[in-house]
């Protein structure tokens, strides 16, 4: 089995203190098998009492449980188990999921029925998700040496939460990280000393938070070693705030106070903790942010950087360019693996080019399977499903999960590529998320949504004689923030043209019919901009065809590609634009406002 060539160093050249944690990675990935069973047995035997494995025959803690549940265990999506979820949600505490309690949901990025789903959690998931955190500095260490002396601007924010009826908390899984004791109460670790403080990171108010978390990366300029962010988009985001708000922020390091827009008490109090008058400071990260070009701008406005640390595969992949423009050439590493389902692995290369990042899923974590994706047609069966250490070598499959919150061969819905091998445990490439087609930050926006939300909106032209002959869209991440982009072909039109109002109304229809994740992002976190829809000229869409038949698709089998990457298809469409229309305003979204909590609602 080929193992990633440098994946790691030889850990007895490691620090004392990172000697362990490599120890431990080398231990789980010789043993994977064994320890993949271990992790079975163990949920199975801790999950004994839910009632989901009662249904299924098995008793979690009778001997041959691991064997009984391989063999009735069906594969189930979030809407196989979302009648438990919404039971669990409104109250009731029976075991019906999880032996143990759940303490909240964690809300995914993906979507059923318009709204976040929820991911049942217990408390020692905790404890899991901090494991694999620990891992990830000791084999950072071993490729960058010296991160102990200095400090990472990390940008890490808290996003909107609720609760259920019964009165747990929903949140997404980094809010839930970021306010939990294993985060606020942290030791001391010279190789993991943030400029932002814990107060900035808390406040809900995002303008607040940048603010004052670039104010403090900014203050702790020459202590700065690593920059980065959850997602390779937050992080873009961050660089343009910072272009939009640099006088004002080097106002406030030449004279020592914090701007009065800031009013969060918690945030000011943090900050003016840290912030002194330094004129010289403010001096010279004018001197930077006033030139004509902001290339390079993160190595010359924090020198000692040596990398930048952000997601860039499935989605964020769109945003390299852009990242390598502002980056100056420094280093992009992707770390780690994981979601709201379950935390999956690391990545033990992390300075390797983007490309070619692949992770090493660590077997503790959950039990692993995995679902060949161009198996055979018909619905998949787990009789299709191959264990974490019998995966092959360049195929690609579907993750399938069973966790010890109570997620029992759970399609995850992401698919890897096999890259290689750590000792027994497979290294993967992130491919893809199934079914989607459109995604900016953390929203997800599929086929079937984007066509039911474009079919509802283009009902605004029917007055004026017009209709929809094509349409197709992309992800338009040269804007910051990006946002979605459709090009419309129409026909008709009465003697009344369509009125550019009308075509804004469409694109707020547009907005307001897809899902809560991307309202958010468009309405509270202004990680989205405004919804973009480009008219083009009758005939564009047979273009595309010849285009596609040209390059030996079949006139049999060609249809109109509902998404499209950057490149000639896009300078195809846009050779051929007529109209360019935003949406007005941002679509309607509250913080658990639109949620149902009944069993019917919640299905529709």
């Amino acid at each position: 089995m080929p193992e990633a060539p440098g994946a790691m160093r030889d850990t007895a050249a490691a620090p004392e203190a990172h000697r362990e944690a490599l120890e431990y990675i080398e231990r789980v990935t010789a043993g994977a098998a064994q320890v993949q069973r271990r992790v079975l047995a163990e949920i199975l035997a801790q999950n004994a009492p839910a009632e989901y494995l009662r249904r299924l025959g098995v008793a979690g803690d009778a001997p041959g449980a691991a064997e009984a549940f391989l063999r009735a265990a069906p594969l189930v999506t979030y809407e196989d188990i979302l009648q438990d979820v919404l039971r669990i949600a409104n109250g009731d505490t029976s075991p019906i999921l999880s032996g143990k309690p759940i303490r909240e949901f964690l809300t995914s990025s993906g979507t059923s029925g318009g709204e976040r789903k929820l991911m049942p959690s217990i408390a020692d998931e905790m404890d899991r998700r901090s494991l694999l955190y620990s891992l990830l500095m000791p084999v950072m260490s071993q490729a960058v040496p010296g991160l102990d002396k200095g400090k990472c601007m990390y940008l890490y924010f808290v996003k909107a939460e609720s609760r259920t009826p019964a009165g747990l908390p929903a949140r997404p899984v980094l809010t839930s990280f970021y306010r939990s004791r294993h985060f606020l109460e942290r030791p001391h670790d010279p190789y993991t000393v943030y400029t932002s403080p814990d107060g900035a990171v808390l406040c809900v108010d995002a303008y607040q938070s940048m603010y004052a978390q670039l104010l403090c990366g900014l203050v702790h300029r020459a202590d700065v070693l690593r920059v980065g962010a959850v997602f390779a988009s937050g992080f873009l985001r961050a660089i343009r705030f910072l272009e939009k708000h640099w006088q004002r922020l080097c106002r406030d390091i030449r004279a020592g106070t914090l701007d009065a827009e800031i009013t969060d008490r918690s945030v000011r109090a943090a900050v003016e903790r840290v912030l002194r008058a330094d004129p010289a400071l403010a001096d010279a990260v004018e001197a930077e942010c006033a030139r004509p070009s902001w290339e390079g701008i993160i190595r010359r406005v924090w020198p000692n950087t040596k990398y930048i640390d952000v997601i860039v595969t499935g989605a964020m992949a769109q945003y390299i360019p852009t990242l390598e423009f502002y980056g100056g050439g420094l280093p992009l590493t992707c770390t780690m693996y994981a979601s709201s389902e379950c935390y999956f692995g690391i990545n033990l290369n992390p300075m390797c080019k983007p490309s070619e990042v692949a992770y090493t899923l660590i077997p503790t974590m959950g039990y692993f399977e995995f679902l060949p994706v161009h198996s055979a047609a018909g619905e998949p069966h787990h009789r299709d499903l191959v264990d974490l250490v019998d995966v092959k070598l360049g195929h690609e499959y579907e993750l399938v999960v069973t966790t010890y919150s109570g997620l029992y061969r759970y399609r995850v819905g992401d698919v890897l590529r096999v890259a290689g091998f750590k000792n027994q445990a497979p290294m993967f490439n992130f491919v893809r998320r199934k079914n989607v087609v459109l995604s900016i930050d953390s929203d997800k926006t599929d086929e079937a949504e984007l066509h039911a939300a474009v079919a509802g909106a283009v009902q605004h032209l029917a007055p004026f004689g017009a209709s929809l002959v094509e349409y197709t869209s992309y992800a338009d991440a040269a804007t910051i923030p990006g946002h979605y982009v459709l090009f419309w072909e129409l026909r008709g039109g009465g003697a009344t043209p369509v009125p550019a109002s009308v075509f804004e109304d469409c694109c707020l229809a547009v907005e307001e019919a897809l899902n809560s994740v991307y309202r958010q992002g468009r309405a509270a976190d202004r990680s989205i901009g405004p919804l973009e829809i480009r008219v083009v000229s009758e005939g564009t869409f047979d273009k595309l065809m010849d285009y596609a038949l040209a390059r030996g698709a079949s006139i049999n089998q060609y249809k109109a590609p509902r998404c499209v990457r950057p490149g000639p298809l896009v300078e195809l469409l846009d050779g051929r634009v007529q109209a360019r229309y935003l949406s007005p305003k941002c679509p309607k979204w509250s913080p658990g406002g639109g949620r149902q909590w009944t069993s019917n609602a919640a299905v529709a």
